[in-house]
């Protein structure tokens, strides 16, 4: 017998027993009231914030749907459908069509609705009519919102007009290498990363296979391999993880020989890397003579190492036996007692290749991120390419001090590194060195005026005195690590007085910036725009930064509504962690004790992969990272107990405090604390996608030609596993790309394991191939043979969580 809501209700209440489809329904309504109730806290304490009322409105209906349908009452269903209906509205109504910006927001109330229309039938309406007209009703509503939010956004635009295509307008033809090779870090000596080669195509891209792997034998347990080969004569050269050099065959990759530094593994530092080494011809020399021709490393373990191209021996008339000792002159001073030692292994090392200029090689180094003030020194050398012998040394606090201090001296403490590559002018004898942050790096006060101009710049180095000819500032008294990652590149820049030669440099805030070679004054206006104020130091924050008016990366200021999340919960907690940090834009300073928010953050914008520019088309490829940093400062106290102890220090248990967790800045007041919480348990960012991109960029213009997100969500997905989907989330990359003449852009760097190949016209992926480890290392494309070649390394980084691995992966079409 059929019963009456009424009758049904009465039942219930004279205790009749309940059955499965009743507990069920309960069960489901205690769910609901339990994500209610958080969602109502939550939503009282966003809203004291000043932020969304949106989770304490759906909170409250929520908990009082979820109470209603315990009690088996049809009127909890409908104050549901009505939630669910407000979720949908608002949602569309905050951030319109944007799928990944709806999928927090939507993804799980449709889920709970789904659940909802499934039990509802079961609360007494006759034949469930009512709650399933409801419950359609709504479900349509969101379907029709998500399927136009998907078509809006995934319609592919027209790309701008590509620049007419012309022969070398944009590189002096004296810096370009031969066809078909890759003689430097960048390709030719302008560090453009272009090749000219034209058999792999648009069209038969497709057919690439791999064709050889070769295995390094390092697979380390920190970061990973970031190698760019070489490609000279015949040979492809290069260096494992841990310094090994090798030669190998470039038709084959069968190894020719291979030369093992044997880096103490103490000296390894949690930032290891062999992003590459360094070739050079000895002017004149025999090609039979011992080491004519040479390969040059600087080492984790601070040497500088050459070896003979053709055999792999250690050229005996380099240095002391083949190598030049960098540690001499390093050392850092304990800031509790002030008595200075010895540089301590794993906080100073060699990871990308020198800079080879008029026969002089130019080294920095990198120092160990967020460890103590007065740690060794970023001096600037330059070596005799033969000899090995020390021709000159800048320390910017010393400027009469060139060469090595004296007997038991130390280069001055703490001083802004160059731990990037630098690229150098044959012509006006200038080596241009990125320069990175003074030690201590989040706190500026101790810093001397010498270091606050060279901080986070460009310097341009005469290369027969090693003094700066001029500076080019990014960052004024940078407290948020936006050091000088990028390679720059030299580039014909065309104005209407004439061909200009030019540097291009991008930066890790987004910018990209055009400078007179000669001058380093900048082509394009650069603006000093107001910054944000206060902090820790504010009597330390500059009232202006440098804004590029060329090109920027930058995206807009992040709001609240940019907080992402698996569901509303999560998305709540990082809106009230929004809320709760200080954030008012680009260069918000840090304070103690408060979060403040980072955007972009360090890994932001241009980092060590540089970009690749299409002198034939004037194209610049830059792929990019939109990641913010989630910083807070701590006094010295808290951070003892907290653990903040620098690498070497005893009480630290042999674990370095580094900069992308957390950074003890002994001889400061104050440690740092990077992005603590602003991962969900999830695993998720608390920003939504995309977190990387890449852009074409007219060179000439600095308009933007087309932009796309770059690597897909197979890789990632909540908790750390997987979700195997392709879409093109973008996710964090580290590495750069490489253009060719026939209109390709081959690129891996993001987390997902891939190889691409981009069609330079329209931004599409025509190409791509899996990875055996994470792609986190620039391509290099090369002709052996009449064939055209696609080389990567696949050596895997723990900071962007991609599998480590050891293989060089070279790529052909099929034999004809």
């Amino acid at each position: 017998m059929k019963l009456s809501p009424r009758e049904h209700r009465a039942r219930v209440a004279l205790g009749q027993p309940m059955n499965l489809g009743r507990f069920v329904r309960a069960l489901f309504g205690l769910l609901l009231a339990l994500i209610g109730i958080v969602l109502l806290v939550g939503g009282v304490w966003l809203t004291t914030l000043g932020g969304s009322a949106y989770y304490l409105v759906a909170g409250t209906l929520l908990t009082l749907s979820g109470a209603l349908l315990v009690l088996d009452n049809p009127l909890g269903f409908h104050l549901y459908a009505a939630a669910f209906a407000f979720t949908v509205f608002w949602s569309l109504w905050e951030v319109g069509l944007s799928p990944w910006a709806l999928l927090p927001r939507l993804a799980g109330p449709c889920l709970l609705m789904a659940i909802a229309l499934v039990v509802a039938p079961g609360l007494g309406i006759a034949n469930g009519t009512r709650v399933r007209s409801y419950g359609f009703a709504a479900l349509g509503i969101f379907l029709v919102g998500l399927v136009g939010a998907v078509v809006t956004t995934n319609r592919q635009g027209i790309p701008a007009a590509l620049p007419a295509q012309a022969d070398a307008l944009y590189d002096d033809p004296a810096n370009v290498p031969p066809k078909g090779e890759w003689a430097f870090y960048g390709a030719g000596r302008s560090a453009q990363r272009f090749s000219d080669l034209t058999q792999i195509t648009p069209e038969n891209v497709k057919s690439l296979r791999t064709v050889w792997t070769y295995h390094t034998g390092d697979i380390p347990a920190k970061y990973g391999s970031e190698l760019t080969p070489l490609k000279i004569g015949h040979r492809v050269y290069g260096c494992s993880a841990m310094d090994v050099l090798f030669a190998l065959d470039a038709v084959s990759g069968k190894k020719i020989w291979s030369f093992d530094p044997e880096v103490p593994e103490a000296w390894v530092p949690y930032t290891a890397a062999c992003r590459g080494v360094a070739y050079y011809q000895v002017p004149g020399a025999d090609p039979h003579m011992e080491c004519a021709e040479r390969i040059i490393e600087g080492t984790l373990d601070m040497r500088l190492i050459a070896v003979d191209a053709a055999t792999g021996r250690l050229c005996s008339g380099f240095g002391t036996n083949g190598e030049a000792d960098l540690k001499v002159g390093l050392g850092q001073k304990d800031s509790e007692t002030g008595k200075a030692t010895d540089v301590i292994p794993g906080t100073a090392a060699i990871t990308a290749p020198p800079a080879i200029v008029q026969g002089v090689v130019v080294t920095g180094h990198q120092i160990l991120d967020g460890q103590r003030r007065w740690a060794a020194s970023g001096v600037i050398r330059g070596y005799d390419a033969v000899t090995g012998q020390l021709k000159f040394a800048w320390d910017m606090n010393r400027p009469d001090l060139t060469r090595e201090p004296p007997a038991g001296g130390y280069y001055s403490f703490g001083t802004p590194n160059s731990w990037t590559a630098s690229v150098g002018d044959e012509k006006l004898g200038l080596v241009y060195v990125p320069m990175g942050n003074s030690a201590g790096d989040y706190y500026t006060s101790l810093r001397s005026a010498e270091e606050k101009k060279y901080n986070s710049a460009i310097v341009a180095i005469d290369i027969n005195s090693g003094k700066p000819r001029w500076v080019f500032q990014m960052a004024h008294a940078d407290v948020w690590d936006y050091d000088a990652g990028s390679q720059p590149s030299l580039i014909e820049y065309p104005t209407a007085s004439g061909s200009v030669p030019a540097l291009l440099v991008p930066t890790k805030q987004g910018d990209i910036h055009i400078l007179d070679r000669a001058t380093g004054k900048p082509l394009h206006p650069v603006e000093e725009r107001p910054v944000p104020q206060g902090g820790a130091e504010p009597d330390q924050r500059s009232r202006t930064q440098p804004f590029s008016g060329f090109h920027t990366l930058r995206q807009a200021d992040l709001t609240e509504k940019d907080m992402w999340g698996l569901s509303p919960i999560d998305q709540m907690i990082c809106r009230i962690k929004f809320r709760r940090a200080r954030y008012e834009g680009p260069y918000t300073p840090p304070e103690i004790g408060r979060a403040n928010i980072e955007w972009p953050g360090y890994n932001g914008g241009s980092d060590w992969g540089s970009v690749a520019i299409d002198s034939r088309r004037g194209i610049v490829i830059a792929n990019y990272n939109n990641t913010a940093n989630y910083n807070m400062l701590v006094g010295r106290s808290e951070a003892d107990k907290l653990g903040l102890f620098p690498a070497g220090d005893p009480r630290a248990a042999g674990s370095a405090s580094s900069a992308e967790g957390a950074g003890a800045m002994t001889g400061t007041p104050v440690a740092i604390l990077v992005n603590a919480g602003w991962q969900m348990p999830t695993g998720l960012l608390c920003t939504q996608p995309p977190y990387g991109g890449i852009r074409a960029i007219n060179l000439v213009t600095g308009k933007t030609i087309w932009d796309r997100p770059l690597g897909t969500a197979r890789r990632n997905g909540p908790f750390g596993i997987p979700s195997m989907l392709p879409l093109e989330i973008g996710t964090p990359n580290n590495g750069g790309s490489v253009a060719t003449a026939s209109g390709l852009v081959f690129v891996a760097a993001a987390t997902d394991d891939l190889i691409r190949a981009i069609d330079i016209r329209t931004g599409k992926a025509v190409w791509s191939d899996v990875l055996p480890a994470g792609g986190q290392a620039n391509p290099i494309v090369y002709e052996e043979g009449g064939k055209e070649y696609l080389l990567i390394m696949a050596g895997g980084h723990h900071f962007m969580m991609t599998p480590p691995g050891d293989a060089l992966v070279a790529y052909a079409l099929p034999d004809q």
